[in-house]
């Protein structure tokens, strides 16, 4: 790529003059035409392409302009021709926020001119008239430069104008590659068409673009038989830390309302002691910015969070948009709840489901901008406490106009915040969360189970132009959502569904323990866990022998010690002949690393077959050998050419996560 350079003045305003005879069009990326911001993380190279149209044969020259938002200069990356008209450059965004980017190009005299003269060249046919074309260029564009470039040009203009010396000699310099060079630096560009918008691409942390997500009930970490508190939780963090994950996610941590309190199993009749549903927020002890008392104090939260920094962890709160019954906002502010013709608040529901303990918000109220501001100020408060990152609950279910707005306002004073999606809804009405703010998405990863389904997703949402603004996050389990493979595929289907979902995209996560202890037996009637931790406290053995604990930490460190593994853009996936294998690939940007991974999709018997290796996508020599090495199994391989077989008894482990070593070029 092209080192970029500052520009020296900002692009040119796009006015209607017909001088300006470049078209820019068919622009990539541009979301929605320019409605909706790209996605990018810090340190991301940005790839764009553009068709340049003009008429005649002239030559089209331009530049990709780019900047952080806040900044008044531009900065500027040369565009390169690719075929029919279509060119591409790059730019690197090197910090956290929102940046902006447009397109400049022009007429380039120059290349056009020696164009002809070439032809002229090849004709015998150069006069002296086309040397002084060529001159009076030259010496324009030493007009326009300063100091050594200004002298040079005016040599390289003297010497095409000297009609004393030899045309054939004097037309040979106009080729010479130092004068190109300079003419480069210092085009014309007073006649220059400019892209008619400015487009966005909001640039988060590193976390945003690769992070696994490790969820926990603090409730059910305390001794057995008592409810666990946030220090109890916290003495906890170096189990979670030395499995490799990134972030502990919590539920939400806000006292519980009594009235309607569910029962073990979402039962409606509540037993003193039962602990309640924590997404029924409120009661008389506090609501949406008050700490539950059995957890502990909001200092008790406080030292949770620093503990998880001290062991490389980042806290990620749920924010659930409702409230109990009980809390203050009912009291508060009733205009803010929907009430039906009798008189009472409605209570949610997503038929069947009923959440009798929860009432949403009503936002078309006539206090929707006093409803908003309050809302806004519940992740106002968490931030102060130590906490940027969030899962939101149900964000669907709320207006996407105040997400748009709430999370613009977050990010305005909080560039580096996170906001993951929990909307298992349609695909356009997720689609339009992350194009209007969310930084990573919930997706259907739980419910797509065989290869041609998983292929079928995966390309669809790593491809452009949803690649550009959604970034998906897998979850093999979460505390609402048991899925049936997990309930009858045993230990093999978890791990096949731990390799899928951590490898297949660069962010992932799972409930645990339930996860790594493979709780897998369903409440009859739903999709949930049969003692849902969401209605009870739980005691888990952590150190139980057959625990996943150990490989979830291997696949961890799978991912930190590989960077193609960071990022979905080269997903490639891999034909077999059997369906019931699984072939695909990463590969960093550099090209340096590359994974390939192949997966059994049947838990219950070994599966064998041929992978069909796209070679070019992996950077292999067609014409040598290649190891690879077996990051999981450990063990090592000599591949030759695109057939390779492959067989995997999904009793020992049901995948292969191969690193292609570099240099592999022989054969033992």
């Amino acid at each position: 790529m092209t080192a970029t350079v500052r520009s020296s003045r900002a692009p040119a305003p796009h006015v209607h003059d017909g001088r300006r005879r470049v078209v820019l069009e068919g622009l990539y990326p541009e979301i929605d035409a320019g409605a909706h911001a790209i996605k990018r993380a810090v340190g991301d190279v940005v790839r764009v392409e553009l068709d340049l149209v003009a008429d005649g044969h002239d030559h089209v020259a331009g530049v990709v302009l780019y900047k952080p938002a806040r900044d008044q200069e531009w900065r500027e990356a040369p565009l390169a021709p690719l075929v029919n008209d279509r060119f591409a450059g790059a730019f690197t965004v090197d910090e956290v926020g929102s940046w902006l980017y447009t397109f400049e190009a022009w007429v380039d005299g120059f290349p056009s001119w020696l164009h002809g003269l070439a032809r002229k060249l090849e004709a015998s046919d150069v006069a002296d008239v086309d040397l002084l074309v060529g001159a009076e260029l030259v010496a324009a564009a030493a007009g326009r430069a300063a100091a050594e470039d200004e002298a040079s040009l005016s040599r390289y203009a003297k010497a095409l104008r000297d009609s004393g010396a030899d045309p054939y000699a004097r037309a040979e310099l106009a080729f010479e590659a130092e004068l190109g060079a300079l003419m480069a630096r210092h085009p014309d560009r007073s006649h220059a068409a400019r892209y008619g918008r400015e487009l966005t691409v909001v640039v988060d942390s590193p976390l945003a673009r690769a992070s696994s997500w490790y969820e926990l009930f603090p409730r059910s970490w305390g001794p057995p038989g008592r409810h666990g508190t946030l220090r109890d939780a916290a003495g906890h963090l170096p189990y979670v830390a030395d499995m490799g994950f990134d972030i502990v996610y919590l539920p939400p941590v806000h006292p519980i309302g009594t009235t309607h309190r569910k029962g073990p199993n979402n039962r409606l009749d509540c037993l003193p002691g039962d602990p309640g549903s924590p997404w029924a927020i409120g009661s008389d002890q506090g609501g949406h910015k008050a700490v539950h008392p059995e957890l502990g104090t909001l200092e008790d939260f406080r030292h949770f969070v620093r503990r998880a920094e001290e062991l490389g962890l980042t806290v990620a709160l749920d924010i659930a948009f409702q409230a109990s019954p009980d809390h203050p906002y009912v009291r508060e502010h009733p205009e803010w709840f929907l009430r039906r013709p009798d008189g009472t608040i409605q209570y949610a529901e997503n038929p069947p489901k009923k959440y009798q303990d929860v009432y949403p918000f009503n936002f078309e109220c006539e206090d929707w901008r006093g409803l908003w501001e309050e809302l806004l100020s519940v992740f106002q408060f968490w931030i102060a406490q130590g906490v940027k990152v969030f899962r939101v609950d149900n964000p669907h279910t709320k207006p996407l106009r105040f997400w748009q707005w709430c999370i613009a306002e977050i990010k305005a004073e909080h560039p580096d915040a996170i906001f993951l999606s929990e909307a298992f809804t349609r695909p356009k009405l997720m689609y339009a969360l992350a194009k209007l703010g969310f930084t990573q998405s919930y997706t259907y990863f739980t419910w797509r189970e065989s290869g041609p389904e998983l292929r079928a997703y995966l390309e669809e949402i790593t491809s452009p132009p949803v690649v550009d603004f959604f970034r998906p996050n897998f979850w093999p389990n979460t505390p609402d959502i048991l899925p049936e493979h997990l309930e009858h595929g045993g230990r093999p289907m978890f791990i096949a569904r731990l390799v899928l979902a951590a490898t297949l995209t660069a962010n992932y996560g799972i409930y645990g323990p339930a996860f790594e202890l493979m709780e897998h037996v369903r409440r009859p009637g739903s999709g949930e866990y049969l003692d849902n931790e969401k209605y009870q406290l739980r005691s888990w053995d952590l150190d139980h022998p057959d625990s996943l604990r150990p490989l979830i930490a291997r696949i961890n460190g799978i991912r930190r010690e590989n960077p193609a593994l960071h990022d979905n853009r080269s997903l490639r996936f891999h034909a077999t002949d059997n369906d019931t294998l699984l072939c695909y690939s990463k590969s960093s940007p550099s090209g340096d690393n590359v994974v390939l991974v192949v997966v059994n999709l049947d838990p219950h018997h070994t599966q064998a077959g041929f992978a069909h290796l796209d070679l070019a996508a992996l950077g292999v020599d067609p014409a040598q050998p290649f190891e690879i090495h077996d990051l999981l199994g450990d063990a090592r391989y000599v591949w030759r050419g695109p057939h390779n077989y492959v067989e995997l008894n999904p009793h020992i482990l049901p995948a292969h996560v191969f690193r292609i070593l570099p240099g592999s070029d022989t054969a033992p």
